[in-house]
């Protein structure tokens, strides 16, 4: 709505058009509100005006504040704009939904942090739905499968000790009893105790396939995720490898995989680091993903996985 001023107040502002403001005539008796002109209006560098009106039954008069669309960038021609101010970190990306199979594309480094282009990864691997359930089915069935079993006690027959009858059966006034070595005497028998066996039990390969896809996919979303070319290192020092995870940023512990054989330099300069532990592509495991919450893989891993997992299942 235009906000009318009277004449004496408009002199005492001097003259509008030396506010920046122009002229516009009334049309059909009324003035031009601001909702009239408000919008978008054509021209170079323009996005948006918003209008001032004022009138007292003549002309209106009308205002319009610019706003420029213009994207400065070093490489800029458009005038001189300082560089240094600038941002220069990369530009946030919208959020991905995670779980539809898409393929990834991830950019491939060292422990130098070189650039050795990109990669891109499977999505069936990398981007599948995630489920809780099967990440807990899986890693109880990998606890209980590694888990000894070698617990065990003895029976009456098993314990050292006589096997005569302690007294008479009747005439004593005592409870009748066979022998001193059973469950109710001091180092006795123990009765129903555990004994040597297995704790595993089955889980469905499909299962166990998709729960490693799972992991896989839920550290790809959280960025923790980092492809290597190779996990050469220069020397065996352990020194190397506090400087590398020194240089990741969020990264308490950290989970080296390579395709083959581990390198004996790698695996001396990582004996003695409890928060680094090295694994082959073959011994890639939920667990130990769920374990660490930083996982580099190397080129030849990230292949062997998904050959791995694209494997058919044999019946």
């Amino acid at each position: 709505m235009a906000l009318s001023i009277s004449r004496r107040i408009v002199r005492s502002f001097g003259s509008l058009s030396a506010l920046g403001f122009r002229e516009y005539p009334t049309v059909a008796g009324r003035s031009f509100q601001a909702s009239d002109l408000s919008g978008r209006i054509a021209g170079d560098n323009l996005l948006h005006a918003e209008c001032f009106g004022f009138s007292k039954g003549g002309p209106s008069f009308l205002g319009f504040r610019r706003f420029s669309t213009t994207i400065l960038t070093p490489d800029s021609n458009g005038g001189a704009f300082p560089s240094d101010l600038l941002s220069s970190k990369t530009v946030l990306t919208p959020e991905r939904t995670i779980g539809l199979y898409e393929d990834l594309v991830v950019p491939v480094t060292n422990f130098h942090n070189e650039d050795h282009g990109l990669m891109v990864l499977a999505g069936d691997v990398f981007d599948v739905p995630i489920r809780k359930d099967i990440i807990h089915r899986v890693v109880r069935w990998q606890l209980a499968k590694r888990q000894q079993g070698t617990h065990s006690t003895k029976t009456i027959s098993e314990v050292s000790g006589t096997g005569r009858k302690p007294w008479q059966q009747k005439g004593l006034g005592r409870a009748r009893h066979g022998s001193l070595r059973g469950p109710q005497f001091r180092g006795g028998a123990t009765m129903h105790g555990p004994k040597p066996r297995s704790h595993a039990f089955k889980l469905n390969k499909k299962v166990r396939r998709l729960g490693l896809k799972i992991a896989l996919s839920a550290r790809a979303a959280e960025g923790k995720l980092l492809v290597f070319e190779d996990l050469e290192v220069p020397t065996h020092k352990t020194k190397n490898i506090v400087n590398y995870v020194n240089q990741m940023e969020n990264t308490k512990k950290l989970l080296l995989v390579d395709g083959g054989p581990i390198n004996e330099k790698l695996k001396l300069a990582t004996q003695n680091l409890h928060y680094v532990n090295v694994l082959p592509s073959i011994g890639l495991n939920v667990y130990s993903i769920l374990q660490h919450d930083t996982l580099v893989m190397s080129r030849d891993a990230v292949n062997r996985i998904v050959e791995r997992m694209h494997t058919p299942i044999n019946r």
